[in-house]
């Protein structure tokens, strides 16, 4: 059945626009991370929902126990985050993903899956998963894969990224740039996160500061109507916007 939660009250405690700080001392802003928690056993659920409430910038906005109850949640309180078990009883995890960036292309969908089959899991990705964990994770894990996700970085293995990004290479259109789709800032940006470099380096290499580059890459998510860096970079390749050259760190 459906949980809905409440909205989180102002403790006075905590800020939606509260400042983090980095590795190298520079402070970017963060916010409330929103999450829907999508698995068939209640168990599961209210320990991955105590795991990732005791962190001060997230909340889980519901709780779905099937895949209907999954997209019905997405499309009523669009979450910045989907954390979707790949097998429920019902809609499984590849259609419900589907459908819920069908309806909600800014919500990044994180599978849990107890398999690695590489077959299933690209046809995740194609179906718009931003990444997938395995659910023999520590919880450690799994909040480093959300704060990723929210700081607009990979929780894709970079073995299946590759094979993944070579068969969008092959059915790309012929290339040709949207010149009126990205700005020639948010382009560089893109390039270099599509070569999978964590926003630290791709600030240092462009000379930026960390805010900027998650500025630009939440233009670039919202223009490509993407919710995660996967999506963005496999639909750039998918659309010749990029090539698979651009993957390569040189």
């Amino acid at each position: 059945m459906l949980n809905e939660s409440p909205e989180p009250k102002d403790t006075g405690t905590m800020s939606t626009n509260a400042a983090q700080t980095t590795g190298n001392g520079e402070q970017e802003d963060s916010h409330l991370i929103r999450v829907l928690l999508a698995d068939d056993h209640a168990l599961v659920r209210e320990g991955t929902r105590r795991l990732l409430e005791a962190e001060s910038d997230v909340v889980v906005v519901a709780e779905a126990a099937s895949g209907e109850e999954a997209v019905a949640a997405a499309e009523h309180l669009h979450p910045d985050i989907a954390i979707v078990d790949i097998a429920m009883p019902g809609m499984g995890g590849i259609e419900a993903t589907r459908k819920i960036k069908a309806l909600c292309p800014e919500t990044a969908v994180v599978i849990l899956s107890a398999y690695d089959d590489e077959p299933y899991l690209m046809a995740l990705l194609e179906a718009g998963a931003a990444g997938f964990l395995l659910k023999n994770v520590h919880g450690q894990e799994l909040i480093n894969a959300i704060h990723a996700v929210s700081r607009g970085e990979s929780v894709l293995q970079p073995s299946l990224a590759e094979k993944v990004m070579r068969r969008m290479s092959f059915r790309a259109s012929p290339a040709q740039r949207s010149t009126d789709l990205l700005s020639d800032r948010e382009f560089d940006v893109l390039r270099l996160a599509a070569r999978g470099l964590p926003n630290k380096e791709i600030a240092r290499r462009m000379g930026l500061s960390i805010r900027t580059i998650h500025s630009h890459l939440a233009n670039i998510f919202t223009k490509m109507k993407v919710g995660s860096r996967t999506e963005a970079v496999l639909l750039a390749l998918r659309q010749g916007m990029i090539s698979l050259q651009d993957t390569y760190d040189s």
